[in-house]
């Protein structure tokens, strides 16, 4: 894609025509363990003291006693169960916060419709699944229309743009994050989807928050929404 001309190969670009609340559940946790570990050691109690102060001449029912067993180890087999649920949340945090720590230092792409300009240059990637008239509009971080174009585009899962960071006006925008929308209709005329993608350096990573939140390009996302990691 140009800023000037509609038609573009199968690699777009905006300079030349190419081609194309973690306390809260401890909170709960302990109170619900709490809980079950008091009504179990009541149930206990009372059970020892059923069973020693029994009249001998009527003693306790075959049937309430077994119930009561059940019920006995139906609360001992929901402490060992909430003690193993914990566990396994513990695990399943530290795999996610080791799996995050390797996105540091290496390109992700990720699903995204704003990309921070970096001497003078932005990139997008656009899914077009069939080959369309596209409509490219950016807007600055306040929301203002800096550019604006029309361009051809064959079909590609992967087609960038890059945008020089020249208004429709000639104007040279400044380093910074900027938001391109998309649309598009095909040869008959009928809309087209299509999903942008940006892709950056992963910075740093939050292990503070759940799940871990990963820096690229001064914003912030979770592991599941990468997409794939560049070379």
């Amino acid at each position: 894609m140009t800023t000037t001309a509609n038609v573009a190969p199968s690699v777009v670009s905006g300079t030349t025509q190419t081609s194309s609340s973690s306390s809260n559940s401890s909170s709960l946790s302990s109170s619900t363990g709490s809980t079950l570990a008091g009504n179990f050691q009541t149930f206990l109690t009372l059970l020892t003291t059923q069973l020693q102060n029994q009249n001998p001449l009527d003693p306790l029912d075959t049937n309430q006693f077994t119930q009561q067993l059940v019920q006995f180890a139906g609360v001992e087999q929901q402490l060992k169960t909430n003690d193993t649920l914990s566990t396994l949340v513990s695990l399943q945090q530290t795999a996610q916060a080791t799996q995050a720590l390797n996105f540091v230092g290496k390109t992700a792409v990720v699903d995204g419709s704003t990309a921070t300009m970096t001497g003078s240059s932005a990139t997008w990637h656009l899914n077009i699944p069939t080959s369309s008239n596209v409509n490219i509009t950016i807007e600055n971080a306040s929301g203002q229309t800096v550019f604006t174009g029309a361009y051809t585009a064959g079909q590609g899962s992967d087609v960038p743009f890059t945008w020089n960071g020249q208004g429709t006006d000639g104007t040279q925008w400044p380093d910074g994050k900027y938001k391109l929308t998309a649309t598009a209709k095909d040869a008959s005329g009928n809309a087209v989807a299509i999903s942008s993608q940006i892709q950056g350096t992963v910075s740093s990573v939050d292990l503070t928050q759940s799940p871990p939140l990963l820096s690229i390009g001064g914003q912030t996302y979770t592991v599941s929404q990468v997409k794939s990691i560049v070379n």
